[in-house]
């Protein structure tokens, strides 16, 4: 492969679309080839992405084989559903990222159950951070990135199960949660739920409002949760997932508990849980442990390819508390995607992200 490493990518007028397109403008090896889209094909880039003022004079092409043809690699951030009949027509020598959820479940029958549709196939999940269990009922030392390296097809996880994965993973490896009742609340940036016109996702329906969906165990992602933590050692998951939208544009704050495994909290069970944690994430560019008595706030990961992460035991409840933020578009989405393209292509994992927000 040359130096510079061409990048099409599909369904560039959404809000995932245009964060990938913010990323690989500013990637050192990345020249951003064709955008494309469906409705606003024959439209610049302009119209639909104002802030992307490098690529604004772009035209948005119709997405076809042909125009994804030549490229280094494709990125898919079409509706779910709908990118497996695009990947199929694209080169096997192709790196392949789909933002989507076609490709994340290894499970045919849960697809079916939680999409409503055929399953398309799996492909290498593609969360650099998530911890693989080796050996009966243990977990090693092995990442999922181990799995990337070379990979000409990936699947990004969700922005949500990036959330909750990350907070809890940790304590299934160790062994110190029980994962037959983990229970999960978080509170949604507006642009999670994409850029579709619907009355409850305009702004005076919105602005001032909390309002939770997809309640009582219907959530799209609660089988890719499930999946990744039976992936880091969990026996067996049992999980309530209760999202929720708030008044911002961008972010997911993941309150996730757990009881302790063999009983009720101690100083010293509390103590090992911090441990755990810090030492899960110690070698991790975008993965922080805060400082105890500091809590993550979305704010803080704002434009970062960031995950924040703090952990607590409720003694009187015997239950681990991890709080989770992300920037739902970027380690949630495009920014995911951006490490699993370095790491698949052998360049240094961190080129073009970083792990400073905006603020205020």
């Amino acid at each position: 492969m040359s130096s510079t490493i061409r990048v099409a990518v599909a369904g560039a007028s959404g809000y995932a679309g245009g964060e990938m397109l913010r990323l690989l403008a500013a990637h050192p090896r990345v020249e951003v080839g064709a955008v494309t889209a469906h409705t606003s094909a024959g439209t610049a880039l302009g119209e639909h992405q104002p802030h992307l003022r490098s690529l604004a004079h772009r035209v948005i092409e119709p997405t076809t084989p042909e125009a994804l043809a030549g490229h280094d690699v494709v990125v898919l951030a079409l509706p779910h559903g709908a990118s497996g009949a695009v990947a199929a027509q694209l080169p096997g020598d192709t790196l392949v990222l789909d933002l989507g959820a076609d490709h994340r479940l290894t499970d045919a029958e849960a697809w079916r159950t939680f999409y409503g549709s055929e399953h398309a196939g799996s492909w290498p999940y593609g969360l650099p951070e998530l911890i693989v269990a080796e050996g009966a009922g243990g977990a090693g030392v092995a990442r999922q990135r181990d799995r990337l390296a070379g990979a000409t097809r990936i699947a990004v996880p969700g922005c949500n199960v990036t959330a909750v994965t990350l907070g809890l993973q940790p304590g299934v490896a160790a062994g110190l949660i029980d994962p037959s009742d983990v229970v999960a609340v978080l509170a949604n940036g507006y642009s999670g739920a994409g850029k579709s016109l619907k009355p409850h996702l305009l702004a005076s329906e919105g602005l001032g409002s909390a309002r939770p969906y997809a309640v009582g165990g219907t959530h799209r992602h609660i089988p890719e949760i499930a999946q990744n933590l039976r992936t880091a050692g969990a026996p067996g998951v049992r999980l309530s997932f209760t999202p929720t939208l708030v008044p911002m544009s961008r972010g997911i704050l993941a309150t996730v508990t757990a009881p302790l495994a063999g009983g009720s909290g101690t100083g010293t069970a509390a103590g090992a849980v911090r441990q755990a944690w810090v030492e899960a994430y110690a070698d991790e560019p975008f993965v922080h442990v805060l400082p105890e008595g500091q809590w993550p706030s979305t704010a803080m990961t704002q434009g970062a390819n960031t995950a924040l992460i703090q952990v607590a035991v409720d003694e009187a409840a015997g239950r681990v508390v991890t709080v989770t933020a992300i920037d739902n578009l970027v380690k949630g989405t495009a920014g995911q995607a951006v490490q699993a393209m370095n790491i698949a292509l052998g360049l240094p994992e961190t080129s073009g992200l970083g792990v400073e927000g905006v603020a205020p």
